[in-house]
């Protein structure tokens, strides 16, 4: 993928401006390198203010609190697995931290760490925050901010019309090749293009939901839905159900082909501390009781470990994989 260098610079301003970033700020970059959330969201914002960055080789959950104490950090970007990591770690009495970064607006366990976290949602080929939440108000919880200046965001059907309040489309992008959006895929003319409709909108493949108040919710990647019997289902509804069954450390839900259905979600689940032998039946009975009979899990599947990705995110096709060759 090409940027040029106006995208640089206009992913730092923005970055910059939506996290409200200053000279004074201390911003501690622990994700990899390789990734527009440490070189842009952290690296290239801290520069055009003028702050101090901290750069770490990797995450480290033992050193993160040593670290940010050590130089008084005061910003840092966040995944889910960091924070169910520092979880499980003693908590300082004191810290210097502003905000956090992370793809979902101030959840519950913000009122744990003491600091308010920024949801924003982006990708690489929109070089900054698409949309973003507010650093100086409150924000919808759970929710991914709203449309961020500079981008259209459009939230459509399948019949390509705007979604209602509380339904759920696919996530389209408007803004200028070469500045907010990506140049091109490189040497890749025929990628480039059908990353794009007709009429100029980027095609992001996320599926998010419209909040009766106007903020954007994420529901899941296009190639996370589920067709079931001719139903479509979010792998993420059922997550959410899945994670609250306590003893629950994390899940992931994937398709499983099936001769009649087509497809039939499988839950792949490992169990925390003190799960107990009946967590299956658990989750099972949740699930029962809080989804629709096509949303229900066809197995239950617990494992030690999921495969990652980069960022440490659930690598979905080896899970995939792993039902087919079943």
């Amino acid at each position: 993928m090409l940027w040029s260098h106006a995208n640089a610079l206009w992913g730092a301003q923005l970055c910059a401006r939506h996290e409200d970033l200053r000279a004074e700020d201390v911003h501690l970059v622990h994700l990899p390198l390789f990734h527009t959330n440490a070189q842009v969201y952290s690296v290239a914002a801290s520069l055009w203010v003028g702050a101090t960055v901290v750069l770490l080789p990797k995450f480290s959950v033992s050193r993160f609190w040593p670290v940010s104490l050590r130089h008084g950090c005061t910003w840092t970007s966040m995944v889910p697995f960091c924070v169910r990591a520092l979880m499980g770690q003693p908590l300082p009495e004191r810290h210097s931290y502003r905000h956090w970064g992370s793809g979902v607006c101030e959840p519950p366990t913000d009122a744990h760490f003491g600091v308010k976290t920024i949801g924003w949602w982006g990708m690489t080929e929109t070089v900054s925050h698409g949309t973003i939440g507010s650093a100086h108000r409150a924000n919808a919880p759970m929710s991914m901010g709203r449309p961020a200046a500079g981008y259209e965001i459009h939230v459509l059907d399948a019949d390509g019309a705007p979604v209602a309040p509380g339904q759920t489309g696919d996530l389209y992008v408007r803004g200028q090749r070469g500045v907010s959006l990506f140049l091109e895929y490189f040497n890749d003319p025929a990628a480039t293009a059908a990353a794009f409709r007709e009429d100029g909108l980027f095609i992001t493949g996320d599926r998010v939901r419209l909040g009766e108040d106007g903020a954007l919710y994420f529901a899941d990647r296009a190639k996370d839905m589920l067709k079931v019997g001719g139903e479509n289902v979010a792998a993420s509804e059922i997550e959410r159900v899945i994670a609250l069954v306590p003893g629950v450390a994390e899940a992931a839900v994937v398709a499983k082909k099936h001769p009649m259905l087509d497809e039939v979600p499988v839950a792949f689940v490992i169990p925390g501390p003190q799960a107990g032998d009946d967590l299956a039946a658990r989750i099972v009975a949740a699930c029962t009781a809080q989804l629709a009979d096509f949303k229900r899990p066809h197995e239950v599947r617990l494992v030690d470990s999921l495969p990652r990705a980069t960022l440490e995110k659930v690598a979905k096709a080896k899970l995939r994989e792993m039902l087919a060759q079943a």
